[in-house]
């Protein structure tokens, strides 16, 4: 395959590790790997993934963006990028979470900035 793309569906995956090694077994030399995704920022704490997994429904599996960038290169993947497209703030969910029964405010340090919408790219080494 010249390119692999996907749309918000590897962080939906129980072993992202297998995902990442078969993208890169099927790619030919050269090949692209481009895919939009839900990243983190630096570490959540598991009761805060899961109230906001209440608000972005892929957000319970996603890595934080230095693992990503490790499991890729685990692959084999080289020129690796995470680009942000959206880096989401805790007022683009504080009505959301409210009305859910979440104290915004007490996770709002936690939450914002955290999560992001990003494009992940690496490439298959030609060798």
């Amino acid at each position: 395959m010249d390119v692999i793309i996907s749309n918000c569906v590897i962080n939906l995956s129980a072993d992202k590790d297998r995902v990442l090694r078969e993208a890169f077994r099927v790619l030919k030399p050269g090949g692209r790997f481009a895919v939009s995704d839900v990243v983190t920022r630096g570490e959540i704490a598991p009761e805060v993934r899961q109230s906001v997994l209440l608000w972005v429904g892929c957000m319970a599996g996603a890595l934080e963006e230095n693992e990503y960038r490790s499991k890729l290169a685990a692959a084999g993947f080289e020129q690796i990028e995470i680009e942000p497209t959206r880096i989401y703030r805790v007022e683009d969910a504080r009505e959301f979470l409210a009305s859910s029964g979440i104290d915004v405010d007490a996770i709002a340090g936690q939450v914002d900035e955290k999560f992001m919408s990003a494009f992940v790219r690496a490439v298959k080494p030609r060798r």
